[in-house]
């Protein structure tokens, strides 16, 4: 963790204020002068400032139903950011686990621990992402097949080198769709279905890894210790 998250996990002071504390050079890790904000600290570590030994809060954890022209940002720009309905101290230093475009509702994954976060964004980690998707086109019985097996191969999306990795496509009715992916590209789901000739026109993401949404619209909670641990 950067030493001045650190900081502000420790104490009331902003981001800001805990610059000018490193700037100063009134913090310390291991008896060691630090001024770098960007210099990491591990759990093992002391930390001072000014003498007085800090320790971080715990990491939260929050699953959120994010309601539609909300933004997965940590600033507010044409659409206000889903932040502001976490009700919890410093709400807005916290960062989402894989983002959602505004047009899109679900499941968002809310922490201020950016190791866990890690587990689910990355592609590496092949944790999967079930989303509800509604399409303009229906999709024919006669080309449900050859639809599931293209998806399952690998699509190759404009602009981009590589094929997909292998999704799961469960054809619901002849409108709507569940897909399963364990990547993260820009606007991917929609990119997908524009890949096979249909446009996207209602996205919900209602599962990450084991953990199902089960708050109403605009609602969160904290995850159970075994949710944080699934990952």
């Amino acid at each position: 963790m950067r030493i001045d998250k650190f900081i502000c996990k420790s104490t009331e002071l902003t981001r800001s204020e805990a610059k000018k504390l490193l700037k100063m050079g009134d913090v310390r890790v291991n008896a060691e002068v630090i001024k770098n904000p960007a210099t990491q600290v591990h759990e093992n570590n002391s930390v001072t400032v000014n003498g007085e030994e800090l320790t971080a809060r715990n990491s939260r954890y929050i699953m959120m139903h994010k309601p539609l022209d909300t933004i997965c940002s940590n600033v507010d720009e044409v659409y206000p950011s889903l932040l502001h309905y976490i009700e919890v101290d410093k709400a807005f230093d916290l960062h989402i686990a894989g983002r959602l475009d505004a047009d899109t509702t679900g499941l968002v994954l809310v922490t201020d621990d950016g190791r866990w976060s890690h587990n689910i964004i990355s592609p590496k980690k092949d944790c999967q992402k079930v989303y509800r998707v509604n399409l303009r086109n229906q999709i024919n019985d006669d080309k449900a097949a050859e639809l599931i097996e293209r998806f399952k191969s690998g699509l190759q999306l404009q602009g981009e080198d590589q094929l997909t990795l292998p999704a799961k496509l469960e054809i619901i009715t002849e409108n709507l769709v569940l897909l399963t992916i364990t990547e993260g590209k820009y606007h991917q789901v929609k990119r997908m279905f524009a890949a096979v000739g249909n446009k996207v026109i209602g996205l919900h993401r209602q599962k990450i890894g084991k953990i199902n949404l089960d708050v109403e619209l605009g609602e969160w909670r904290y995850l159970t210790e075994e949710e944080v641990n699934s990952f």
